[in-house]
């Protein structure tokens, strides 16, 4: 798999590879297989607010987020997106993902937040409120819900059953949908970490459909 790592200017990195063969019917059940992370991330997500709190006034005071706290909200993200690309997030791989905070990179689903060695202090009160409404009236959308860090319902979750019932009936995962699916998980990820002030670099309106990250101007454009 190709890592690619955060930048200053692109310091959300999404990327996540097909598994084949995927089961024809095991995503049926991976709404009980999952209950354990839901479980564990339930106490992550609140871990995730304290430690997001603490780190807004650290960033209001010195214009840095510390780092093991950032470590492990990154780590909190990172978890979150690898059990919503296993469930109904995506349903794009039948491997179990990790207990980790970790980076854990030979699964499938791969997420990286390059470190910010400043962050403004005046976006710090703004930010994760104010300026995110756009990005939260249209994530809303594709979501549904968001709780403790799993999907739950939206355009995201519909169009993966539609996609698990096509692979049930055709042996094949519509590529075009889990394109789409990806670029939609793509955008929410990079609000999710805005709003966590673990950048100031504003999400952009954009629906970069695909498992990679693209890399280039023409790509982008």
């Amino acid at each position: 798999m190709t890592t690619l790592a955060g930048t200053p200017d692109r310091p959300v990195r999404v990327n996540a590879v097909l598994d084949t063969p995927l089961s024809r019917w095991l995503w049926l059940v991976k709404w009980i297989l999952v209950i354990p992370h839901y479980v564990v991330l339930f106490f992550l997500w609140i871990a995730f607010t304290v430690v997001s709190v603490i780190a807004f006034f650290g960033i209001l005071f010195t214009e840095r987020y510390p780092r093991s706290l950032f470590d492990f909200n990154l780590g909190v993200l990172r978890w979150s997106w690898r059990v919503g690309y296993y469930s109904y997030g995506a349903l794009g791989t039948d491997r179990y993902p990790p207990f980790s905070l970790g980076e854990e990179p030979g699964y499938p689903a791969r997420l990286d937040i390059a470190y910010p060695e400043r962050l403004s202090r005046g976006l710090v009160l703004v930010k994760w409120w104010l300026l995110a409404i756009p990005h939260y009236i249209v994530i809303g959308f594709f979501l549904g819900g968001y709780r403790f860090g799993w999907w739950d319902g939206g355009l995201v979750a519909v169009l993966a059953v539609i996609a698990a019932v096509t692979l049930a009936f055709t042996e094949k995962y519509p590529r075009a949908l889990f394109d789409l699916i990806l670029g939609l998980n793509r955008w929410v990820l990079r609000v999710a970490a805005y709003a966590a002030l673990m950048t100031d670099a504003y999400p952009p309106f954009r629906l970069d459909m695909g498992g990679t990250e693209p890399d280039t101007p023409e790509e982008l454009s």
